[in-house]
């Protein structure tokens, strides 16, 4: 058997190549969308994809799978599991429950395991050669290291009213279907630490079912359903706003983009004409960077592993936008981009320079330092903005601050004073410098960035309150 774990830090996201060696074929279980990655793994092990899974339909991010069908004549093999609404609208080989699929010496048992969504699935190896007992399973987004799939993203971002409930129940089942299975199974799950699919995911890749059971908190709650969901659905965090959006382009059809997209170099008038169209420019340096000089009205979105995922909070999937970045990045940025389903780039602009040689003057931001932090924050006259999520403010944060998420900032402008002194702040700066991007681009003045935030706040011994 040839096995090989892909994964992107970008979405904290796994897939996985798995071959039979002898019969040089293969299967790509939740592709991300760029796909070549698994073209090339293919090539140099001399084979040939056959098969494509998916074990549900995702919300984080935009599966390849129909893109590396395309490519390699591979079928698809996704989930019939769910019920009405949950279908696949292009064609595909339907599994259910207890369905074997043969991949030369190599077979997959489909167990449906529903929880996170209603037609998950999940896909249990055998690599017959070597054992006829199974040797590992791909979970998808139901168990991971330490945590187990949300079941309330389908009703906080898809706006599918009463399924937390009934998902916390199915996943309940679903734990007891995976506590049946024998303890040294490897357990490789679609997400790492780091993804909004869960609260408490952990660090390394793989574990095993006997792991699981002894340490993850899910299967400490026997005998006791009501306080096993109460748990799960505590405190999970804010699911990005482009969630809803990949929920109905991974079941629909949809156009397909086989290769990585090149971007064309924008002029500065062209960016400024864009600009004054309302077409958003992301700057994609570091927040050090933006703050020393930014092109106004330009949003600070940092092109690290974090880039698709705030990007996703703040552009529309139906209208263009632009890109601040130096060239040797936007490789890696359009394929952060199109993993989450945003093609619609304009264009980028290499450097600021390209606006200050034509006479723009660049803004700075308004940064201050602990000192002045704490004699902010006892001041009644200025307004303490924390935009951190609502579990980490609850956790602890500084007296008479005001939690809003700066993932929702755009629709909640109305909550920042216009006359007042306002300090922002979040963790250790980056969602800070989103922010005071967003309210100068919103044409608020009177913003003050303290930038290392709570990280600095709570080591240099200032009071928290949570």
């Amino acid at each position: 058997m040839f096995f090989q774990h892909i994964y992107d830090k970008s979405l904290a996201q796994a897939s996985y190549f798995i071959g039979c060696q002898k019969a040089g074929v293969a299967a790509v279980i939740d592709a991300k969308r760029d796909v070549d990655t698994y073209l090339e793994i293919a090539k140099a092990n001399n084979m040939t994809i056959t098969h494509v899974f998916e074990t549900h339909i995702h919300a984080d991010f935009l599966a390849g799978s129909r893109e590396l069908a395309q490519l390699t004549g591979a079928q698809l093999y996704l989930s019939a599991e769910g019920g009405e609404g949950w279908e696949y609208e292009f064609p595909h080989v339907g599994l259910k429950d207890n369905d074997v699929i043969k991949l030369g010496n190599l077979s997959f048992k489909v167990m449906h395991t529903p929880g996170h969504t209603p037609e998950s699935i999940s896909f249990l190896l055998t690599d017959h050669p070597a054992s006829n007992e199974p040797v590992m399973l791909f979970t998808g987004d139901f168990v991971f290291v330490g945590d187990i799939g949300r079941p309330d993203l389908l009703e906080k971002a898809a706006g599918m009213v009463g399924t937390q409930d009934k998902g916390a129940k199915q996943m309940y089942q679903s734990i007891n279907k995976f506590n049946a299975l024998p303890d040294y199974v490897q357990v490789w799950p679609g997400h790492g630490a780091g993804s909004a699919c869960g609260k408490a995911l952990g660090a390394v890749p793989s574990t095993t079912v006997g792991y699981e059971k002894a340490r993850n908190w899910a299967f400490q709650y026997a005998k006791n359903e009501e306080g096993f969901i109460k748990f799960l659905l505590a405190d999970q965090p804010e699911p990005p706003k482009y969630f809803a959006m990949m929920k109905k382009l991974n079941k629909v059809d949809r156009p397909l983009l086989t290769e990585v997209p090149k971007l064309k170099q924008l002029s500065i008038e062209e960016v400024n004409a864009n600009m004054a169209k309302g077409i958003k420019l992301l700057d994609a340096r570091p927040k050090t960077e933006f703050a020393v000089g930014f092109i106004p009205g330009s949003l600070n979105v940092q092109g690290n592993n974090s880039f698709a995922t705030w990007a996703g909070w703040y552009l529309s999937y139906d209208e263009p936008f632009m890109i601040l970045a130096d060239e040797s990045m936007l490789d890696d940025l359009t394929r952060k981009l199109m993993r989450i389903g945003l093609d619609n780039i304009a264009g980028y602009l290499p450097s600021v320079n390209e606006f200050t040689k034509t006479g723009g003057t660049l803004s700075k931001v308004n940064q201050v330092d602990v000192e002045t932090a704490k004699v902010l924050a006892k001041d009644p006259e200025v307004q303490v903005v924390d935009l951190r999520g609502v579990a980490e403010f609850n956790a602890g944060h500084i007296e008479g601050a005001e939690n809003v998420f700066v993932g929702t900032l755009p629709d909640n402008l109305n909550k920042i004073s216009r006359t007042k002194k306002v300090m922002i702040h979040c963790q250790g700066g980056d969602r800070a410098s989103i922010g005071y991007s967003i309210l100068a681009k919103n044409g608020f003045n009177n913003i003050v960035n303290y930038s290392p935030g709570m990280n600095e706040w709570i080591s240099s011994g200032q009071p928290v309150i949570g």
